[in-house]
């Protein structure tokens, strides 16, 4: 057992999600990852396509999420490891050498380290700030496309990049979110890329494998091959986009359309027949409308096409079309709905897609809290902590990381609520003290409860 615990902060559109966990080692020295502690709050109007819009709305959450994750965990949580997204995230190649002090020598990691903390220092625009800087194909004086150059003679090492960048004022923004609940970061990174750490295998990684992860705000796709990332993309089209189109073609609120998406989502309409309809409640005590199932499913149908073909596109542009053997690995809360595997499929061409769920989850921890794909970029973030995006660099300290002795400004400081140990209940929904009430149900979630059973009880994150 590794007595590190790792706490993964998922910072998206629609929730904010902490996750505590360890490394568990058994006696065959295989890995798995105890989930000791789960907490997650809605989050509306604080981060809308990635982006943090509403600092306050955002702290707040944070702080609920990470108070109930300390309540399962008995843990006083002060460092972390947070995701970031948004559209304005950009992937850029880039190219960069060192001299060596002495040939004589092989090339140790220390050497990938030095290189790849001067490609840090790489001149881009003043409003970008890097985030991850990733080697694709090494070079050892002039011997070229070197997957591993450790242990290799030579003066001048160099490599080919992938810098992934994002808007400066957005990171900061997040991290203003992090200093406010009095907490340390550690590792920031882009969503797609924890998320591949929890349901990506290293036989996918190899040979060769598209990761799509839609989340609330945006969709991210990161195209590994021969255990490198190759290709990152970031659209900002995503889960909300499906409700934002149902709530447009049934001409309804969007907290219904939200619902309907929920309850009877499907990206297959002849799932339904022409009569299912389910009554949606009028405005101000109007007549109920009536909204077919089979339209809610062809508007699904139809937005999960434009993102697969969105998809096959930047499949294409990266020069991995028809490479990829390890296929398409959809996760994030809408590859849940009914069907997304068949629609992926159809449009990219690609035979082989599967639905990612975190994988290697100790039993004898929580992780029935996290065991589906909404999940999978939190307890990526918690993989973090005990393996790298690449196995061929080292943990490299992100320049930009809020270290834990940092000072916070008292008028900064977001108190805690204090937490108790006892009356975990097993879905995870510890209460805080003094909740706020529950709304009141309305007429739609009654009618949507009397329909439920007839299509199953279960509750699905997107």
């Amino acid at each position: 057992m590794d007595e590190k615990i790792v706490v993964g902060l998922d910072i998206g559109s629609t929730k904010v999600c902490a996750v505590a966990g360890r490394l568990i080692r058994n006696n065959k020295e295989q890995e798995t990852l105890e989930v000791l502690g789960v907490g997650e709050t809605n989050l509306t109007d604080g981060v809308a396509k990635g982006s943090v819009v509403n600092v306050n709305n955002t702290v707040n959450a944070i702080r609920r999420a990470v108070a109930e994750a300390s309540n399962q965990s008995n843990l006083n949580i002060h460092l972390v490891n947070v995701s970031f997204s948004g559209s304005h995230v950009t992937s850029v190649k880039s190219s960069g050498s060192i001299t060596r002090s002495s040939s004589g020598d092989e090339v140790q990691t220390e050497d990938i380290d030095h290189l790849l903390n001067d490609m840090y220092r790489t001149s881009i625009p003043a409003d970008k700030e890097i985030i991850h800087v990733l080697p694709m194909d090494f070079v050892v004086d002039t011997e070229t496309n070197i997957n591993q150059p450790v242990g290799r003679n030579g003066v001048k090492l160099g490599a080919d990049f992938q810098l992934i960048t994002a808007q400066a004022n957005a990171a900061r923004n997040i991290r203003k979110c992090i200093t406010r609940n009095n907490l340390a970061q550690d590792t920031m990174m882009l969503s797609a890329l924890a998320s591949g750490l929890a349901v990506l295998t290293d036989e996918e990684k190899y040979a060769g494998v598209a990761l799509v992860d839609i989340g609330g705000g945006t969709t991210e796709m990161a195209i590994y091959y021969r255990n490198v990332l190759r290709h990152v993309a970031v659209f900002p089209w995503a889960g909300n986009s499906l409700t934002s189109d149902i709530q447009a073609g049934c001409k309804i609120l969007p907290n219904q359309a939200e619902l309907l998406k929920k309850k009877f989502g499907s990206a297959n309409p002849g799932e339904y027949n022409l009569n299912e309809v389910v009554a949606v409640p009028g405005l101000s005590n109007r007549k109920p409308k009536d909204v077919l199932l089979k339209n809610v499913a062809v508007i699904i149908e139809d937005r999960l096409r434009e993102i697969a073909a969105l998809v096959q596109a930047e499949i294409i542009r990266s020069g991995y079309d028809g490479k990829l053997l390890g296929g398409i690995v959809l996760t994030g809360g809408s590859a849940l709905i009914p069907g997304v595997e068949l629609i992926f499929g159809r449009v990219t061409g690609v035979e082989e897609v599967r639905v990612g769920y975190p994988e290697h989850l100790e039993p004898n921890g929580r992780a029935d809290l996290v065991g589906d794909p909404a999940y999978a970029t939190a307890v990526g973030l918690v993989w973090a902590g005990y393996k790298t995006i690449d196995n061929r660099i080292s943990f490299i300290s992100d320049p930009n990381r809020i270290p834990e002795d940092q000072p916070v400004s008292p008028s900064s400081r977001v108190t805690y609520p204090p937490v108790s140990g006892t009356g975990v209940k097993p879905t995870g929904g510890t209460k805080l003290p003094e909740p706020p009430e529950p709304p009141k149900k309305g007429w739609f979630d009654k009618l949507l409860e009397a329909l439920q059973p007839s299509r199953g009880n279960e509750t699905d994150p997107y």
